[in-house]
Formats: structure tokens, C-alpha cells, sequence
């Protein structure tokens, strides 16, 4: 058994995929009013009904599953149409961005069209959606959107004024894309859990796939891990394949009665050791030893939908090698081709264990923001601060966020052995411009952003102090709704932007923050004062975490080129 596939006709010309669904309607507004910039402010009122329909989650989850079959028809598309995508549907609560991104990666070094979906957005919304592994143009964005709004939008009547809110829109968004597009095949990563997500609606993917499982969004997917595998296996289908990585014993005998009940052939990936026994080593592009796992479970998916797809291709009737086998037992390592290492090296997915040098300032950017992806985190930090202690002088600087209600103060504890110098908060605000749109949540004020960051500021203070690592000091802060520098006399700060934080924290030592992405210059985000470590350090480390977003706004300023 080996990796070896030819790269053929793909998939979805050989079909002549047809959209019978597709939108020919006249224009309902003038063309000059469809920018790119207003179908992102549009999009972003429909953030305005979440809190209800999170709610509404609570009280019924299928609900929203549910409404996403009449949306889908209001587009113009339906669930039929979805069939032709030759889905790879992948959930999990660690790593499943990872492990889509890996399998894309892959797939597209076979010469294949790829479609891929994920979530949340790093620096802007067109990262969700996809093509060969490159975010759809504004062009592409605003000519989808407004096609797929404008027929919801002259519907919403019929149906009580409904409208889908954001992540419904964009999962309906990135099907109609991937359709008008003609991808060869979609990789679609649940957004949050899986029976009721809304990228559950896809009745006949190719191959299904469940990275590692933990604790994390407990109030609408169960408080246990065994409630939370119930959740992520409901993205299983009858016969159609599905692989996971080693779970906990508990949650796996959930994931293989579930696989069982729906006629789900399930099998656990062997660890990565076995196919570099077969093969040699694989190199990842991506760091930490958890990527082994994301890169196994990437390998088998691809492994079995180019199965499948040369099966089609050669007119035969494709079936998984697991019938008759209980779900959950071993999938057998193969020697990986070298389209297939190509891609395990090649892959790109920014924010997770990512390195970024400016001089003598370097960023070590990584979106943890559950218990244990932040203690990888931890890890991988610690590992990099020994590998560097060669390089003389170093300040050790965290900036920290999070967002979604997570527990602040639990994360924290696992970064206090990191001994930072310094620690800085801000909201996930890549600076405070009123033309920032791309990560505008109107579902939160500045003014609650601001007081959580003055709560992670407290608990990271009390938690240095339980750990003697900082001396108690008076708390004295100045606070405004846009402008806002807290002094505690101790080694924290907290700032009104990741802008402003990035500036302190670098003290014009980073060429590419000099004078600001947006030219302003601020007397008092250059103060000095507290800084005189960081002005005289050779090096300075600045760890970001806690939150993804927080990571992509830090990313925004610290390549402006990813917003273009």
C-alpha cells in the first residue's frame, strides 16, 4: 500500500459540474454602490443578531441547522448541488484548522482545484473562503456576496424578515463560491462543534475527519469530553469513511457508537513514526510535536479521497477497506508520495507556532486560547527561548488577549512559567482607526474590551505575586473610551490597540512599526517610562496568545501586505 497517485482529469471537470441553482437576477442596487468595502460593513450587521441566536442555540440546536436548508434555497442552491463539491469535512476541538490546511496543501500539489473554508479570519474575511489555498480577490468577494445577499435579502419578507446571521452567510457564501467557481474538490472545517454546525448541512462528503478533542466552547457543546465527541461525530455520515486521531478512551467509545449507530466505517490514524518507517522522515512546515498527529490525520484523508477519486475516474464503485471492522480500529500507515511529503512541507497556516523577525525584535505569534493548546503553546516558547540563549540579552514581552468568554486567568497561570519581563494587554483592535472594518465585532463595546483587559491585568499581577515573581504594587490607571495607558509600577500594561502595544513594546526598535502603519505619532505610547529593559535589551522576545484574533490584528501591523 503506498501514496502513489497520477494527478488525471480532475473530478469535477470529468462530471461537468452545472449550477442549476445559480443567480441571473437583475441588480437590485446600482453597481457603483457594490464595493468590496460595503458588502464587509453589510456583513458585519449581521454579527448584530448573535447573542439571540446563541440563545436560540441554547434553548433548540437544531434550529440552526435547520434554517440553513431554507437559506440554502433562498440562494438559489440545494443540498444536491453541495453533493458535487466532493467534500472533506473536517471538525475537532485541537487542530482541525491545521489538519484542513495540511490536506489542502496536498491535494493541490496533485494538480487538483481546491475549494477550503475555515474559521475565524486572521487579518480579513476573505481568508475564509479559498481557492488554491489563496484567499478569494475583493472582486471575487464583493461580486459573491452581493449575488447571494441580494436573493436573501428579496426573500426575508416571506420568511418574517430572517436573515442568517455572519457565520451562517459565509458558510452559504463559500458554497456558492466554491460552486461558481468550479473547485475540484471543497475542504469545509466545522466552525464550532458538529451535529448542529452549520457546515452539517453537507449530506454526502467524500471523507470525514476528527482531529484532537478537548474541552472548549462548553456552554453550547456539553461541559465533558464525552458530551463534546457526541458533538463533533455528527458530522459522520452512512458510508462514508471517517478517521480520528488517538482520543481519550472515553471519548473514543463515544466517537465508535455514534460511528456505529450511523453506519460510519471509523479508523484511527497510526502515529506519523509509522509511515517515515515505510518512507524516511517527513519534514513539517508546521512546528510542535501535536502537528504529528494533524499531519497523520491529513494524510489519511487524502489518501482516501484520491482513492475514491481515481475510483470515479475509472468507473468503479469506490468502498472503504474498513467493512465489517469495528469502528475505531487502526488505519494502516502507507509510504507517503513524494506529492504527498511536498505538501506536509509546503503548507502555510499562519498564527499557529508562527516566527516572525523584525531585527532584533522577535514575535512568536500562536492563537492557543484553550487549556491545552496553550500549554503547547507554553512548550514551544520555553523551547524557543532555549535554543536562543546564545544571543545575549533578551526581554522576554507577552501580549495577551482572549475573547468568547474564555477563563483568562486559567490561561494565564500556564504562561507564568515562561518568566516573562514584561506582560501587556490590549482588545483585539489592530489600532483604533474608524475605518477599521475588518474586525469589528459591534456585538462588544470598547468600553467592555477594555475593562477585560484590566481583568487580565489584575489576574496576571495576582498570579506573578502567588508565584513571588513581581513585588505588590499601587494600581494607578488613566482610562478613556478610545485612549487609554495603564502605569501599575509593576512590569504590565495595558493599551488601547495592538498597535499602540506593539509600538511600546518594541520601542522603535522594529523597522517595520516605526512611525505606525498609519503614520500618527503618540507622544504617550512613545513614553518610555517602565521601558528602560526593554531600550537596552540586544534581543526582545514577545510571545502573542490567547486569542486568534488577537493574533491576527498583531499580524495586520506586523505585515500590513496580508490586508491588501
Amino acid at each position: 500500500m503506498n501514496g502513489n497517485f497520477t494527478s488525471g482529469t480532475p473530478a469535477a471537470k470529468k462530471s461537468g459540474l452545472s449550477l442549476s441553482g445559480s443567480i441571473t437576477m437583475e441588480p437590485i442596487m446600482l453597481r457603483k454602490t457594490k464595493s468590496f468595502h460595503r458588502a464587509v460593513r453589510v456583513l458585519n450587521t449581521l454579527q448584530s443578531n448573535v447573542l439571540e441566536r446563541q440563545r436560540r442555540h441554547q434553548e433548540n440546536p437544531a434550529v440552526q441547522l435547520k434554517a440553513m436548508h431554507g437559506l440554502l434555497h433562498r440562494t438559489g442552491l440545494s443540498v444536491d448541488d453541495l453533493d458535487k463539491l466532493n467534500i472533506i469535512h473536517v471538525t475537532g476541538t485541537k487542530g482541525k484548522g491545521s489538519t484542513c490546511a495540511f490536506t489542502e496543501r496536498i491535494l493541490r500539489n496533485y494538480g487538483f482545484r481546491t475549494g477550503f473554508y475555515s474559521s475565524p479570519h486572521l487579518v480579513h474575511v476573505r481568508e475564509r473562503i479559498r481557492i488554491n489555498g489563496q484567499p478569494i480577490s475583493r472582486d471575487c468577494f464583493a461580486k459573491y456576496f452581493w449575488e447571494a445577499y441580494e436573493r436573501l435579502d428579496v426573500t426575508k419578507d416571506i420568511y418574517g424578515g430572517s436573515m442568517p446571521f455572519y457565520f451562517q452567510f459565509l458558510t452559504l457564501l463559500a458554497f456558492h463560491v466554491f460552486l461558481r467557481e468550479r473547485v475540484d474538490l471543497a475542504v469545509i472545517e466545522v466552525g464550532i462543534g458538529g451535529e448542529y454546525d452549520c457546515t452539517n448541512i453537507i449530506r454526502k462528503p467524500w471523507v470525514c475527519g476528527i482531529s484532537s478533542l478537548g474541552i472548549d466552547h462548553s456552554s453550547l457543546l456539553g461541559d465533558t469530553m464525552e458530551k463534546i465527541a457526541w458533538q463533533k461525530a455528527g458530522i459522520f455520515k452512512p458510508g462514508v469513511p471517517a478517521f480520528t486521531v488517538r482520543q481519550p478512551p472515553s471519548p473514543m467509545e463515544v466517537l465508535q457508537d455514534r460511528a456505529e449507530e450511523k453506519g460510519c466505517p471509523l479508523l484511527v490514524c497510526p502515529e506519523l513514526d509509522e509511515y517515515e518507517a515505510l518512507g524516511g522522515p517527513l519534514h513539517l512546515s508546521l512546528v510542535g510535536d501535536h502537528q504529528r498527529w494533524n499531519a497523520s490525520l491529513a494524510l489519511q484523508l487524502s489518501y482516501s479521497w484520491l482513492q475514491r477519486q481515481e475510483a470515479e475516474r475509472k468507473g468503479r464503485i469506490f468502498s472503504t477497506s474498513s467493512t465489517g471492522r469495528r469502528p475505531g480500529s487502526r488505519a494502516a500507515a502507507f509510504q507517503p508520495s513524494t506529492t504527498m511529503c511536498e505538501g506536509l512541507q509546503e503548507t502555510e497556516w499562519l498564527g499557529r507556532n508562527q516566527t516572525v523577525r523584525h531585527g532584533p525584535v522577535t514575535y512568536y505569534i500562536d492563537g492557543a486560547h484553550t487549556k491545552a493548546s496553550m500549554q503547547i503553546c507554553v512548550h514551544w516558547f520555553q523551547q524557543e527561548m532555549m535554543k536562543n540563549q546564545s544571543r545575549g540579552s533578551t526581554v522576554k514581552v507577552l501580549l495577551f488577549n482572549t475573547s468568547g468568554g474564555r477563563d483568562s486567568a486559567a490561561l494565564l497561570k500556564l504562561l507564568v512559567p515562561c518568566q516573562f519581563d514584561y506582560a501587556v494587554f490590549c482588545p483585539n483592535i489592530p489600532e483604533t482607526l474608524p475605518n477599521n472594518i475588518a474586525h469589528q465585532d459591534i456585538n462588544v463595546s470598547v468600553e467592555s474590551m477594555l475593562d477585560s483587559c484590566l481583568a487580565n491585568q489584575s489576574s496576571w499581577k495576582s498570579l506573578s505575586r502567588a508565584e513571588g515573581q513581581f513585588p505588590e504594587q499601587l494600581l494607578q490607571h488613566q482610562h478613556h473610551r478610545h485612549h487609554l495607558v495603564v502605569n501599575s509600577g509593576s512590569p504590565s500594561r495595558v493599551f488601547p490597540c495592538i498597535l499602540s502595544a506593539l509600538r511600546w513594546i518594541s520601542q522603535g526598535k522594529d523597522p517595520v512599526l516605526v512611525g505606525g502603519v498609519s503614520g500618527r505619532s503618540d507622544n504617550l505610547l512613545q513614553s518610555a517610562d517602565g521601558a528602560k529593559a526593554l531600550q537596552e535589551a540586544a534581543h526582545i522576545a514577545v510571545l502573542v496568545t490567547g486569542s486568534l484574533h488577537l493574533v491576527g490584528g498583531a499580524l495586520q501591523n506586523l505585515d500590513p501586505s496580508l490586508a491588501l
